[in-house]
């Protein structure tokens, strides 16, 4: 077995889905490996990893919808504030979504479906530039 790492940054605009499908195919592919098992992992309490529908652009925006209307920002009954209203909510949906997802690699290609897409969530409303960690095993 062999393996490889890497850290990608990514910039954000503030809230909302940002499509890294093509940034972490083209690293995963690029060495050649049959078949093996890509590890993403984000590095933050305030952004998540989703696999999602990457088709229909409305998917991500009822996404959006759906986590705010979940969990509100404002909500007088939260204490973390220190770092502004946004901030607990974000840590909030982090909990609810994922920072690690693990994607199978066969014949040479990640194994994701046909309308299948690898997102960076960024919960925060303020730009941040957000670090990947990305470990392949393989053969």
């Amino acid at each position: 077995m062999k393996q490889e790492f890497t850290e990608i940054k990514v910039s954000t605009n503030g809230k909302g889905l940002i499509d890294v499908t093509e940034k972490i195919k083209a690293w995963a592919e690029k060495f050649g490996f049959h078949t093996g098992l890509l590890t993403l992992f984000v590095a933050h309490t305030s952004a998540s990893l989703l696999i999602q529908e990457n088709a229909d652009p409305d998917v991500l925006h009822d996404m959006e919808r759906f986590f705010s209307k979940l969990v509100p920002e404002n909500d007088p009954d939260y204490r973390h504030t220190t770092e502004g209203s946004d901030d607990m909510p974000a840590h909030i949906r982090s909990a609810l979504t994922q920072t690690q997802l693990s994607i199978p690699l066969r014949n040479h290609r990640l194994a994701l479906g046909v309308w299948q897409g690898l997102y960076l969530y960024e919960h925060r409303r303020a730009p941040h530039t957000r670090t990947l960690l990305l470990h392949l095993i393989g053969e």
